[in-house]
């Protein structure tokens, strides 16, 4: 698939554009680190860049917080909405940081047709960007196109795992956050429930190689949720949720490798939340 798919779970047509700052800040002022199994040691093996045009991108800034680490954000169209304020948060703490999620696709899993299709562009887009980019952490976000058997999930994860070890860096593999499971996606249920387990079996032996994130100590399970902060399709976060997500990350990323995140009041409000994928959502 094309990493700029109409897909109806790419993005939904755009309506109007607002903006959510002062909510975004009060998500992440609101968010506390939930005790318990976050970062995993695992054991391994050995998509296009679905920044929009206001998405920072690729940030070069390095300093004492994040200590020059260059971070590769990979993932389908959930992690593209997650990126704009993941990015400000990581520039802020002095990583680089590089979009490389995509919409309508993102996955690695070579499982049945569809996804092995998806998953051939995501292997060569992730080639270019090692090449390009340099990155020493590769975060890829589970996706929602992660379809296969739990073999074929485990093995996907453990030739990316092969790949990030290769290119000199380091791989940490984050759940997906809850979702609606619509007529679209019905027939995956089975293999959206298990990709996670199979990352999480990758990282717990890989010897420390890769490290897994359960997402759920932030989302929860219950995409209904409050605590889910899905957009009204039920799938995507709004610029609320997804500080939030970047937040808590960037916490996470801060425990492996030692550096201070930067406080939300340094980026939290900025201007990421105008990013045109959340007028697209309909978020407030």
């Amino acid at each position: 698939m094309d990493k700029n798919s109409t897909s109806p779970h790419a993005y939904q047509p755009p309506h109007r554009r607002r903006r959510g700052r002062r909510a975004a800040l009060a998500a992440v002022l609101a968010v506390t680190v939930v005790t318990g199994a976050v970062l995993t040691g695992c054991g391994a093996g050995g998509g296009g860049d679905g920044a929009s045009k206001t998405d920072p991108g690729e940030s070069a800034q390095q300093g004492p917080q994040g200590k020059g680490k260059r971070v590769l954000w990979m993932g389908d169209s959930i992690a593209g909405a997650e990126a704009p304020p993941l990015a400000a948060a990581l520039k802020a703490s002095g990583a680089a940081f590089k979009n490389a999620a995509s919409d309508g696709g993102g996955t690695v899993v070579e499982g049945d047709k569809m996804a092995g299709e998806i998953a051939e562009g995501t292997w060569k887009d992730l080639a270019k960007n090692i090449g390009s980019f340099r990155p020493d952490v590769i975060a890829y976000q589970v996706t929602t196109y992660d379809w296969g058997t739990a073999d074929q999930q485990r093995a996907s994860y453990e030739k990316l795992a092969k790949t990030a070890q290769q290119a000199g860096a380091e791989l940490v593999i984050v759940s997906a956050p809850p979702f609606k499971i619509d007529d679209f996606y019905k027939k995956y249920e089975s293999a959206i429930a298990s990709a996670p387990k199979a990352a999480k079996e990758v990282a717990d032996r890989s010897g420390g190689k890769v490290r897994f994130v359960d997402a759920s100590a932030l989302w929860g399970t219950d995409p209904k949720s409050g605590k889910a902060q899905r957009s009204s399709d039920g799938i995507h976060s709004c610029q609320q949720g997804s500080a939030a997500f970047a937040k808590w990350f960037t916490e996470q990323l801060g425990k492996t490798y030692s550096f201070t995140p930067a406080a939300p009041k340094k980026w939290a409000t900025g201007s990421w939340t105008g990013d045109e994928r959340y007028g697209k959502l309909g978020c407030r």
